[in-house]
């Protein structure tokens, strides 16, 4: 069942990205404000089909700590092709921190794009590093909440990753405090995983890193503030609930 439910799950999500992908074509020669709501739906629907279709819930602890509006810095734990795409709905409009060959995608690489997603070639060294700071103080300037993970990639459910530098670049150049989020996302939907468990996914946002905190600092701080706790039980709240009060 399990299986059917993810193969039910990959054809829901991929036709509706390529499906309103298509359908919203006209919005990449409008203003990229007018792209913000069209992300949020879509956001939204991926993750309705995820509980519709494979029992995947989520709950979002510490909401209280989220940026409601104005500029922000979150640092987020990444386990999923999930956190890829889930600010979209619980920020009012997020900015991520992406590696460049996403652009290159097909549908989705054009509103990585038009969207002005902050694309850094990880392969560039200190150029790279540069370019990260100069479009996060852009965000900030317009705004926007970024959302970075900052041990650079997807790491597996009970693994730790290294802290890379860019959010602490971040946090200097922005002069934003750092939000630290913990998920465990990858437990229901695993890194370059076909099948997807039922569950409940915990997006827990803690308070945030106060503005000027120093580098060595900050990187103690973020390297606890991102890990889940050990999984608990708990009753999921709907997922339409947390998702809508976002906006």
């Amino acid at each position: 069942m399990t299986w059917l439910r993810s193969l039910l799950f990959n054809l829901a999500f991929w036709g509706t990205t390529i499906g309103m992908g298509l359908l919203h074509l006209p919005l990449l020669l409008a203003p990229r404000r007018w792209l913000v709501p069209s992300m949020r739906l879509y956001a939204r629907i991926i993750v309705w089909l995820l509980r519709a279709i494979c029992g995947i819930r989520l709950r979002v602890e510490g909401r209280e700590n989220l940026p409601t509006s104005g500029p922000a810095l979150v640092a987020a734990k990444h386990q999923s092709a999930f956190d890829t795409f889930v600010w979209f709905a619980l920020l009012p409009d997020a900015v991520y921190v992406l590696k460049r060959e996403l652009l290159f995608l097909p549908v989705w690489g054009w509103y990585c794009w038009k969207s002005r997603q902050i694309a850094v070639d990880r392969a560039a060294g200190a150029s790279a590093l540069r370019h990260l700071v100069k479009a996060g103080k852009a965000a900030a300037a317009e705004g926007r909440q970024i959302v970075i993970f900052p041990e650079g990639t997807r790491v597996a459910p009970g693994q730790r990753g290294t802290i890379q530098p860019g959010v602490a670049a971040l946090a200097a150049a922005t002069g934003l405090p750092v939000v630290p989020v913990a998920t465990d996302s990858g437990l229901c939907w695993g890194r370059r995983a076909f099948r997807k468990r039922p569950g409940v996914i915990t997006i827990t946002v803690r308070p945030a890193i106060p503005a000027g905190t120093p580098r060595a600092a900050l990187v103690r701080v973020l390297e606890t503030a991102i890990e889940p706790v050990s999984p608990h039980p708990q009753v999921a709240l709907p997922v339409d609930k947390p998702v809508e009060s976002a906006a």
